[in-house]
């Protein structure tokens, strides 16, 4: 699917924040933090655990969206001189900040996951630590777990350390920015290794059965009390910067599981039926199928710009569901212990300024390098951490969902009754006439009902415009 643009207009802006405000209250989101909370960030900031070792020599940069000030991550890459690759990876150190049963502790663990409204986050740590003195910052020091992984030349990785060390990055990057200093050849060493290490890493996915669903995303971007929706295709830079968060958490996911203590992200096999209707849907959309071909192979061959690939991804998602965290102590290792999707076992470990779980698989694979027991509070916390994240992780795909509808049923609101022209990318089994479409202008994806006739997935149809209601989140079309 190609990018896309829709504009609130100043009649939907007024109905669309009193949705989202309404939003908020229905799902008791928190809003301030409180008083006590706010003390203790304030004084941890200016007085955080600062490690013995330095390595504020590295010269690390970030690569984020470009107005993201909470950076969880900064690399440093190298050659080693048997060909093979040195990855430093530095994660922001929460538990320099936070104390264990504190007041920030708690409502840390009431939040769980920084929210993403399109008018504002909501953050998993108040903004003078996540934006501030716990961000890694260009130009600033900072306490971090600092990762050295060390690859073969195939990007194989042969060893693995982790320990608290002061960084200070020296660049911000953005994705766009990035991507355009590869391709025109100027990038330099450490960026310029980061196309060939991701490739290497991207093979070895491959390699394994693993897959990496390169979906367009739907961002809602606010310009000048503007709205949009916009398509997202992921760049190639996009791809590789996750391939080194990718390789930290299956080292980390390794050192827990050698240690006999740790959490993991787990994701069982999607069931034989689901990836039968994943054919049916690609045979519909005009996707290139051959039963030889595996699930991960036709995935890696799809073109996110095609918007009949586009559509095929979005519902490969759907193999994707049940993921969660397990828990195992004393050596007694879950089975099955693997991520579905990466094809080894793995664990979020580098994102703690937004992510409750990573802060505490950060403290196991410290312990488990230098040889020691996990600390007692992460121990203690760590048989409600599954349920605690569940939990929070519903709260964020709702918020998600409910404010791309928000933003939708605003952006329409004053177009019902119009025809527009819609791709069937999704049908009900057992209500062929309810589905999902998707539309080319505006950039759309909404629920479609009302006809009589069985759905055409995967061809274009004629809809019109029935709903569009903010208060209720609600888009509905229907055939023509």
């Amino acid at each position: 699917m190609p990018r896309r643009h829709i504009h609130v207009t100043g009649a939907a802006e007024a109905p669309l924040r009193a949705a989202l405000r309404a939003l908020r209250t229905e799902l008791a989101i928190p809003d301030a933090f409180p008083p006590a909370v706010l003390a203790e960030a304030e004084a941890a900031a200016k007085a955080p655990r600062l490690p013995a070792y330095d390595a504020t020599d590295l010269p690390f940069l970030t690569i984020d969206p470009p107005a993201s000030t909470d950076l969880d991550q900064a690399m440093h890459l190298a050659r080693r001189s048997d060909g093979g690759y040195r990855v430093h990876y530095a994660i922001a150190d929460v538990a320099a900040f936070v104390t264990p049963g504190s007041a920030l502790d708690a409502e840390a663990h009431r939040r769980v996951l920084t929210l993403y409204f399109p008018d504002g986050r909501i953050p998993l740590h108040p903004a003078v630590l996540s934006e501030g003195a716990a961000s890694l910052l260009p130009g600033e020091p900072r306490p971090a777990l600092l990762w050295r992984i060390d690859l073969d030349a195939e990007g194989r990785r042969v060893a693995t350390d982790v320990r608290r060390a002061l960084v200070r990055s020296r660049a911000k990057l953005d994705y766009a920015g990035v991507q355009r200093q590869i391709d025109s050849g100027t990038a330099e060493d450490p960026l310029a290794l980061l196309r060939e290490i991701g490739r290497l890493r991207e093979a070895l996915e491959a390699e394994r059965g693993g897959i990496s669903l390169n979906v367009p995303e739907q961002e809602i971007v606010e310009t000048d009390r503007t709205y949009s929706l916009v398509y997202r295709a992921p760049l190639p830079a996009d791809g590789w910067n996750a391939q080194i968060s990718l390789l930290t958490g299956m080292a980390a996911a390794d050192l827990m599981t050698a240690a006999g203590t740790g959490i993991l992200r787990t994701l069982p096999t999607a069931p034989d039926g689901a990836v039968a209707r994943l054919r049916l849907s690609a045979r519909a959309l005009g996707v290139d199928w051959p039963h030889h071909v595996s699930y991960a192979d036709v995935v890696r061959s799809a073109d996110p710009a095609n918007p009949r690939h586009a559509a095929f991804l979005q519902e490969c998602t759907t193999l994707l569901r049940g993921a969660g965290y397990t828990v195992f102590t004393d050596g007694h290792i879950p089975t099955p212990a693997v991520h579905a999707a990466v094809a080894d076992e793995y664990t979020h470990c580098t994102a703690p300024l937004r992510r409750l779980v990573d802060r505490y698989a950060g403290e196991l694979c410290v312990a488990a390098v230098a040889g020691n027991e996990p600390p007692e509070w992460v121990r203690a916390a760590l048989p409600t951490l599954p349920d605690e994240m569940a939990a929070g992780s519903r709260r964020a795909n709702t918020v998600e969902r409910e404010s791309v509808d928000i933003v939708e049923a605003a952006l329409l609101k004053e177009r019902v009754g119009e025809i527009f022209e819609a791709y069937v990318i999704d049908v009900k089994e057992r209500e062929p006439a309810v589905g999902t479409v998707h539309l080319e202008d505006p950039a759309v994806v909404a629920r479609i009902a009302g006809g009589d006739a069985r759905l055409p997935l995967g061809e274009w149809l004629r809809v019109r415009l029935a709903e569009a209601d903010p208060g209720s989140a609600k888009v509905l079309f229907a055939p023509v």
